[in-house]
């Protein structure tokens, strides 16, 4: 079901994007003319509905017409990414995904209510926020190398906590644990509270979150930074990279993207892409991602369209070797 070729997967979403000549064109001279429907697949309040929320206004003050979050949790965000790709193609409708989406297509290999190749239009990659590696205060150690070393020298001793089987979270955790070459012990949690929680308590060793979700625990001192899957961020600006530890291929970063069902016609495309770019680069939007943690990024559909590509890639990997399988 899932094109496993990246060129195939490229070529599909290429073609996606650029679909919808054969009609539309009068009504997107027109469009909008009634409020649009974010669909986020998640409760509110979570990291894709922040997100959609701060670029809601701007892009509402650019199209003319207001913007509103449609919250569609459950089912690994499968619900409401399916709500997504069955609404009509006629830009009223449109979505705010994060890594599942190109993370699912392998985990739930054959089994999506969807194609996230042929069902989806691409629009814009709006942002990214990095993952940092985190340890009890109470552990001793202090860089990625003791960490990698006190694994080593007891095989089987650390514990990894993984906020759900198959998220960025997990996986940023899988891709240090391979390239690391360590024999852990996985914890799953059904979210990043709990896994926090309990990493501050010491019940576990060591955790990959977001930056917005532990940094004021960084700043207490109830937990230890070692290394973040990006280059070095402002907000921990002495943590660093998973390179300059010596792990570069540990690049591990939730993304959230804009996109719409297939077919959108390409003046509407055009439209909610120009919108969406000119949200992104709002002084005060980007101000407030920024401190809250997120890298405004603000792409092209085509741009976005080829990450998309390389993140199906991506995942498929980490997977297959991880063996990972779903909850």
């Amino acid at each position: 079901m899932i094109q496993t070729s990246r060129r195939d997967i490229l070529t599909g979403l290429t073609a996606l994007t650029a679909a919808g000549l054969l009609g539309g064109r009068a009504h997107a001279q027109t469009y909008p003319q009634r409020p649009i429907k974010i669909v986020v697949p998640y409760a509110a309040g979570g990291a894709s509905d922040i997100v959609a929320r701060l670029v809601a206004v701007p892009m509402g003050q650019d199209l003319g017409q207001s913007l509103y979050v449609d919250n569609r949790g459950g089912g690994a965000s499968q619900i409401g990414t399916q709500a997504i790709a069955s609404s009509a193609p006629d830009g009223y409708a449109i979505g705010v995904v994060d890594s599942a989406f190109t993370i699912n297509p392998n985990l739930f290999a054959g089994k999506l209510p969807y194609d996230t190749v042929r069902d989806f239009t691409p629009i814009s990659l709006l942002a990214r926020t990095s993952l940092v590696l985190v340890v009890p205060a109470s552990l001793p150690v202090s860089s990625v190398k003791e960490l990698i070393a006190l694994g080593k020298a007891k095989p089987g001793s650390l514990t990894m906590a993984t906020a759900g089987i198959g998220t960025a979270v997990h996986l940023g955790c899988e891709q240090f644990r391979q390239e690391a070459g360590l024999d852990v012990v996985s914890v799953p949690y059904r979210g990043g509270g709990p896994a926090i929680m309990d990493l501050i308590a010491g019940k576990v060793d060591f955790n990959f979150s977001t930056i917005p979700a532990v940094l004021e625990q960084i700043r207490t001192g109830k937990l230890k930074a070692l290394g973040v899957t990006t280059g070095r961020v402002s907000h921990l600006p002495d943590v660093p990279s998973m390179a300059e530890a010596g792990l570069p291929k540990v690049d591990a970063a939730p993304d959230f993207g804009l996109v719409g069902p297939a077919g959108l016609p390409p003046d509407i495309l055009a439209k909610l892409a120009k919108a969406a770019q000119a949200a992104v680069r709002d002084a005060a939007t980007r101000k407030r991602m920024e401190e809250i943690g997120y890298q405004p990024i603000g792409s092209t559909p085509a741009e976005y369209a080829a990450h998309i590509a390389t993140m199906i890639d991506k995942w498929k990997h980490i997977i297959a070797v991880g063996n990972i399988k779903p909850e």
